[in-house]
């Protein structure tokens, strides 16, 4: 069985904030070694390595949501108990979870 149709198995999830608005988007490295980037706008992106695709998502200040330590996410503005990478069962499901406002503040 494949995991290539579930976009929540795989992957690693980036995020970038505007406000208290949270951006997502999935890089995934495929098999031949290149990169795809699913982003908030339901466009999967193809790049040459995952090098390319991970610097492009940093020019784009984004972040390695597994990178990110409790202080960095309240740098940012919100805490890490109130966000998780979004999850669906098809990236047309993921689509509209890939913009997500917080309430409050952190």
């Amino acid at each position: 069985m494949s995991d290539e149709h579930a976009p929540d198995a795989s992957g690693q999830w980036w995020l970038a904030t505007l406000g208290r608005t949270i951006v997502w988007a999935r890089l995934r490295v495929r098999e031949a070694g290149t990169a795809e980037v699913f982003d908030s706008d339901g466009n999967t992106l193809a790049y040459d390595s995952e090098d390319t695709a991970r610097a492009m998502l940093m020019d784009a200040e984004f972040v390695s949501f597994d990178g990110l330590d409790e202080e960095d996410a309240l740098e940012r503005g919100f805490s890490l108990d109130e966000l998780s990478p979004p999850t669906g069962g098809s990236d047309d499901d993921l689509r509209a979870r890939m913009v997500r406002k917080l309430g409050g503040s952190a």
